[in-house]
């Protein structure tokens, strides 16, 4: 046995109390220290792959809230919108509801968690807005938006640092996270975090005492324990039975796990850590239900879902399989500019898009593809709707009028803007015209907005829409409303056109 496979030995066998480190915030899964309850001028721009610099500041630093990653003209929306309420509100309001959501919807949370804005009333240096924002677009699987985020802040507390280091870990990037702790220690969010740093920086020794020492003084758990001697011994381990998984998976355990060859499933783990499938050593079905997973959060670009449905040939059949080689076929029919092949397969694409709810991923990929078209049958109708689920969704109901086909009236004064003029019975149907016909947003959401409480407004009305979603339509009335009388057109049209085409209740 060599001498550092020894003291990992004594590290492991020896006995003491285990305690874990105290949460600091809103994600249940985030390493230790975040584990404790449950997004004028140019943008900056992270110009390298190198760790930003790390200046240790006083506790009268400025809040951190102000910071964002899209400027206003970008957004559309004012600097002020948090400005007139009270930090502990709006944090609230973005930790409040989890409830899954229509795309358009979810790609405005994004866009608000991003939004730089003036700091709200009572915001302090430890800026609890921000790191509310940075949670919730890691909890949406943005963790490409939220690591920008943090970068441009700095991760100079250890708050801060600690969401660093675990989206670092989810992105295969922490050795720059490393080599920041290594330098400055009293960042480190967990003796483990410390212990595993050090031995990514090179000094083993160091951290297999480390270890040894932390163990028997209670510091890390025996979980810890184990999971930190077999990464740094893993041949003393060799005969031993498989780890069981931890109750409560961290991106370190998951890292850690992943480094000594016991690789665990993402399927059942919160959606961030879906990105660690994507990188090239899994296998392809690995990476086919993580981009779609991903995809249908809008947590990838529609292009990455693309590239792996058509990495290459499937060699089997059923689920995940026949949505690949849909889209395989409709893809080459697609590039070919084959108009009769398209008509063949996009049914079954289509279908298969439906299946694994991946619809508006799909419309921004082919959308433009299926309008230049002259396709028929089945696929003619099919391609109208994937239009009116694009980016472009005016241009298409604009054509579709000129064309006057018989395509569904509603959908087409849904993206016009005129729902209204259009007869209809269906509850939802009905709860989306009331709003564009003029229905006023409820009295306490007006108010909000008339004391400049505007994103508290947006927020509100965000949980609003979820609750109508779900099957309150009223409360889908009251939310479109809210959204048409701040001007938010597009969020209304887009999240209503989703509604009625997507048809699918949470």
């Amino acid at each position: 046995m060599t001498q550092t496979s020894a003291v990992v030995a004594l590290a492991v066998l020896t006995t003491g109390p285990a305690t874990a480190q105290d949460p600091l915030s809103s994600i249940d899964w985030l390493s230790d220290e975040a584990a404790s309850a449950a997004f004028p001028g140019e943008p900056p721009v992270v110009e390298s792959a190198l760790p930003p610099e790390i200046d240790v500041t006083p506790l009268d630093r400025l809040s951190k809230d102000p910071i964002g990653l899209l400027p206003s003209d970008v957004t559309g929306l004012p600097r002020n919108i948090w400005s007139s309420s009270s930090e502990q509100v709006i944090v609230e309001l973005i930790r409040q509801d989890r409830r899954e959501s229509l795309p358009a919807i979810v790609e405005f949370v994004k866009v608000l968690m991003q939004a730089r804005a003036d700091p709200p009333i009572g915001a302090g240096p430890d800026g609890a807005l921000f790191l509310a924002r940075v949670d919730r677009l890691v909890e949406l699987g943005a963790v490409e938006q939220a690591k920008a985020l943090i970068e441009v802040a700095t991760p100079d507390t250890p708050a801060v640092f600690q969401r660093w280091f675990d989206l670092s870990l989810l992105t295969g990037t922490e050795d720059a996270a490393c080599r920041v702790l290594n330098d400055t220690p009293a960042l480190a969010p967990s003796y483990a975090a410390r212990i595993f740093c050090l031995a990514r920086g090179g000094q083993w020794a160091v951290a297999v005492l480390s270890l040894n020492t932390h163990r028997v003084l209670g510091d890390i758990t025996q979980s810890e324990a184990d999971m930190l001697a077999r990464f740094l011994d893993p041949e003393l381990f060799e005969r031993d039975a498989v780890l069981p998984a931890p109750s409560n998976v961290t991106p370190l355990s998951f890292r850690l796990f992943e480094a000594f060859g016991e690789p665990l499933v993402t399927a059942g783990l919160p959606l961030a850590f879906a990105h660690a499938d994507l990188r090239g050593n899994n296998a392809w079905k690995a990476q086919l239900e993580a981009a779609e997973r991903l995809a249908r959060q809008g947590a990838v670009p529609e292009n990455v879902l693309q590239k792996f449905y058509t990495a290459r040939r499937p060699a089997a059949s059923g689920g995940i399989w026949d949505r690949a080689a849909a889209t395989i076929r409709l893809d080459s029919a697609i590039t070919a500019g084959d108009a009769q092949a398209v008509s063949r397969h996009l049914p079954a694409a289509w279908d298969a898009m439906k299946q694994a709810r991946t619809e508006v991923p799909f419309a921004k990929l082919y959308s433009d593809a299926l309008q230049d078209m002259d396709l028929n049958g089945e696929a003619d109708e099919i391609a109208s709707r994937v239009g009116l689920l694009s980016e472009d969704y005016r241009r298409v109901a604009e054509r579709l009028v000129a064309e006057d086909d018989g395509f569904d009236p509603f959908l087409l004064g849904i993206a016009l803007g005129r729902p209204q003029d259009v007869p209809v019975t269906a509850p939802r149907a009905l709860a989306i015209q009331a709003a564009f016909d003029g229905a006023p947003a409820p009295v306490e959401l007006q108010n909000l907005v008339a004391n400049g409480k505007t994103g508290e407004a947006m927020l509100r009305a965000i949980i609003l829409f979820n609750e109508g979603f779900a099957g309150e339509a009223r409360s889908l009335t009251d939310a479109l409303a809210l959204f048409l009388l701040l001007d938010l057109d597009d969020v209304a049209r887009r999240a209503s056109l989703e509604l009625m085409i997507l048809d699918r209740a949470t």
